[in-house]
């Protein structure tokens, strides 16, 4: 038995191979151009592999509703080339083996869920934040979709303060989390990229105040046993005690629960293949629907 697994990035595509174990075989990485370009390269690769199943984990938004008469395509992205492209039909035409897709962050929940941070937890929030700011939902055992998919990205804050720029970068809203926290705000606000930022520069304290936020609303709605907070941003290992500090803050204690910030709030442990793994396990529940 082979899976086969793509996560599928605005800058990258990844593609894995690997056996009933989910031992890796193979491995490649691609630039994300056009269709018509990456498509081709990335449909050779798992016809040259053999592969019995296929699952995607992408970058969105998507269309998940099984029922949808456009069920697992693109939808309107930035990515001009890829809007309302079906990447899952496509797949499933070209290898003829059972596909499973969803998006990246949900993809990685999957395998936090499964083999990493939440490892034996019915339910957990995962959430990167880099170039964007995306969530996916692990519930009751189940990956949850909806009306479309989590868009943690873009709800609404409260401005920081002392804030710059309280209306953030996002084209969209005004000052939601993408465009208050996200790399290319934290960039805009101060002139330099994220990474050239000291520990003690201000900017921490702003990420946390809104990361913070950020969680409190997750614990409030969805109640996750764990939320795991990954992306580039989250590199900056010393931003978790910022963000356990100010979540305890703006809890003020009323979830009676959380007795440790800190062990509740995480960095993820399949780190940096959360989503390749995740697209693997999503490989292996479409082997097992085919033959349910």
């Amino acid at each position: 038995m082979k899976y086969g697994a793509l996560e599928a990035g605005g800058t990258k595509m990844v593609l894995a191979v690997a056996d009933e174990n989910l031992r890796i075989l193979a491995r490649e990485s691609l630039p994300t151009r056009t269709p018509e370009e990456t498509m081709p390269a990335m449909i050779e690769f798992f016809r040259k592999q053999e592969v019995d199943a296929l699952g995607i984990g992408s970058f969105g938004p998507l269309d998940l509703n099984p029922i949808s008469p456009t069920y697992g395509y693109i939808a309107k992205t930035p990515k001009l080339s890829w809007c309302d492209y079906p990447l899952m039909p496509a797949f499933k035409k070209a290898l003829s083996v059972p596909c499973l897709l969803d998006t990246d962050v949900n993809a990685a929940a999957l395998a936090e869920a499964k083999l990493g941070a939440a490892r034996g937890l019915k339910n957990c929030v995962y959430v990167t934040v880099g170039t964007g700011v995306g969530a996916g939902i692990y519930c009751e055992g189940q990956l949850v979709h909806g009306l479309m998919h989590p868009e943690f990205g873009h709800i609404l804050l409260a401005p920081h303060p002392d804030d710059p720029m309280p209306q953030g970068i996002c084209p969209y809203h005004r000052g939601c989390l993408e465009g208050l926290a996200a790399g290319p705000a934290i960039e805009k606000r101060w002139g330099v990229s994220a990474k050239e930022l000291p520990p003690d520069h201000p900017a921490w304290k702003m990420e946390a105040h809104y990361l913070a936020q950020m969680c409190v609303t997750a614990l409030m709605t969805v109640s996750p046993e764990k939320i795991i907070l990954g992306g580039g941003v989250m590199s900056q290992r010393h931003l978790f005690p910022m963000i356990w500090r100010e979540t305890e803050r703006l809890l003020g204690g009323y979830l009676a629960p959380v007795k440790d910030v800190s062990a509740l709030i995480v960095p993820p442990a399949c780190f940096p293949d959360s989503g390749l793994i995740g697209s693997l396990l999503l490989a292996k529940m479409a082997k097992e629907e085919r033959r349910a």
